[in-house]
């Protein structure tokens, strides 16, 4: 049986949201060889906020207003560099899987944030519980992590990445309230933009750009870097929005617990990073977790014929 022009296009959409976020952990790791974490990820947030933003205008979007720009600021700084900022600094000493593995506990985070900000959705008994085996996943997979003879991994590392998902959490709780205000891509790009302008700054007041040296930046890296623009912000990002009018979010979101699955592959094969069997048990227990809130979610809504308040917020994109 053929499959129609749509129906490849989704499976190739797929593939992209799977496949490309769950290698930017592994382009990370190859960008920071020789560039360093903050001016790689500002660069990455300035090129590729810049074909977005560009895109959404030449589609016909609005230009920004004050507002929009005041929302762009707020969750450009929380995702780009409360989170991608932090990863990139952490990821200097972190396993590119273990990396993964600990921001995809982004959906603990949204419903502890929801559970608490005014107007939130407060978890369900069901839900708490689906919580328990994620948040004990972390905890096994610290525990191997700081407890390991042969490279330890600090401590501050694994709770800068906790944060970093936190931080990710928080700035989608807040951008999913505005968004519908605005065209999601040039939002999109704009938050990129306000995250490159802070991470070049701070860039400079750490001294990475008094220390860089042009010359020694590998072409390995800059591979890295390109792959990052080109492939994680701008082709997996449009074929997130394409899929989310086409496909129910809850299907949609698996790509949650599919990219730390492509990223501790591709670390081992490429990076040659161990992976040990309680990593292995803590993977499982966090994507369990995962899986099982977007169930209920998909059944909630399958009940009420309505989207659950919280659903976009678990969707919200992870290049």
């Amino acid at each position: 049986m053929m499959l129609s022009r749509t129906q490849i296009t989704i499976v190739a959409a797929f593939a992209a949201i799977y496949v490309i976020w769950g290698s930017t952990y592994l382009a990370l790791a190859l960008g920071l060889q020789t560039l360093p974490p903050f001016l790689l990820m500002g660069i990455r947030c300035l090129v590729g906020g810049t074909i977005l933003y560009g895109f959404a205008r030449l589609r016909g979007a609005a230009a920004p207003s004050i507002t929009m720009w005041a929302i762009a600021a707020v969750c450009g700084l929380l995702f780009f560099v409360g989170c991608h900022g932090v990863l990139a600094y952490a990821q200097q000493r972190v396993p590119s899987g273990v990396a993964a593995l600990l921001l995809a506990t982004t959906p603990f985070w949204i419903v502890l944030v929801q559970a608490f900000i005014p107007g939130g959705e407060r978890p369900t008994a069901m839900r708490a519980a689906l919580l328990v085996p994620g948040i004990a996943g972390v905890a096994l997979i610290a525990w191997r992590e700081i407890s390991s003879h042969a490279g330890a991994m600090p401590l501050m590392d694994l709770i800068s990445l906790l944060g970093a998902s936190l931080s990710w959490a928080i700035g989608t709780v807040i951008s999913e309230r505005h968004s519908a205000k605005f065209a999601s891509t040039g939002l999109a790009g704009i938050e990129l933009l306000a995250g490159g302008v802070a991470l070049v700054v701070i860039s400079g007041l750490s001294g990475e750009l008094d220390a860089l040296q042009p010359t020694k930046i590998s072409a390995v890296s800059l591979g890295g870097l390109a792959y990052l623009i080109l492939f994680g912000t701008v082709i997996a990002f449009a074929a997130y929005t394409w899929l989310l009018k086409r496909i129910s979010p809850s299907l949609v979101a698996t790509y949650t617990f599919v990219n730390p699955i492509i990223a501790v592959a591709l670390g081992s094969i490429f990076l040659g990073e161990r992976i040990a069997a309680p990593i292995l048990i803590g993977a499982a227990m966090i994507i369990v977790s995962v899986a099982g809130l977007l169930l209920t979610q998909y059944k909630s809504v399958g009940r009420d014929k309505t989207p659950c308040s919280c659903e976009p917020q678990l969707l919200r994109q992870r290049s």
